[in-house]
């Protein structure tokens, strides 16, 4: 009996995927075409549109793992307020909406290079640290919203207030930019 004939008979197996895993694969691709088309793209609003779809797609991967609250904090926090507050932050300080020569530095090749050290680097350190470790989706949860939010409000609660402040700060930063006027205009009415 071969390797691959044993490991398909045991169940689920790296040869006999479950409907969850392949959900998760398909919601993954479709997440990282979301991600490259984000930093690929040359208009500034297209790239933000294109990272909500990247964090709607990071937030069913979520609920495919049933972290339920998670994926729901995702959405409402990334998808909902950061995404939401780079939009604004575009519109607000009279960004070009169009094509953007400034969106292009001429370092892709270099930047192509960084970004898949960064990735190896990453897939290797995630893969080292969890090769043994399995998630059993059809046993109970490991992590019940109640658990994790109390965990959030007791142990996270200045990192979490933080990042809200440094958000409105963000916002009121963009306010003052887009209110400024021009030079020399400032005395006449």
């Amino acid at each position: 009996m071969t390797l691959a004939h044993a490991v398909a008979q045991t169940g689920n197996g790296f040869l006999s995927p479950t409907g969850v895993e392949i959900a998760f694969l398909l919601v993954g691709v479709a997440t990282l075409a979301a991600a490259v088309l984000t930093v690929t793209t040359r208009q500034l609003v297209h790239a933000a549109l294109w990272l909500v779809v990247a964090l709607g797609g990071l937030a069913v991967e979520y609920l495919l793992l049933t972290a339920e609250f998670i994926a729901w904090v995702q959405v409402l926090i990334y998808v909902g307020s950061v995404v939401v507050l780079l939009l604004f932050g575009l519109m607000l300080t009279k960004a070009p909406i169009g094509r953007s020569p400034d969106a292009d530095s001429g370092n892709r090749a270099a930047a192509l290079t960084v970004a898949a050290a960064a990735a190896a680097a990453l897939v290797w350190v995630v893969v080292d640290a969890f090769r043994t470790t399995w998630i059993d989706l059809e046993g109970p949860a490991q992590g019940s919203t109640r658990v994790t939010g109390e965990i959030l409000f007791r142990h996270w609660v200045l990192p979490f207030e933080a990042l809200s402040v440094l958000l409105l700060a963000a916002l009121v930063g963009a306010i003052v930019l887009s209110r400024r006027s021009p030079e020399g205009r400032e005395g006449k009415s």
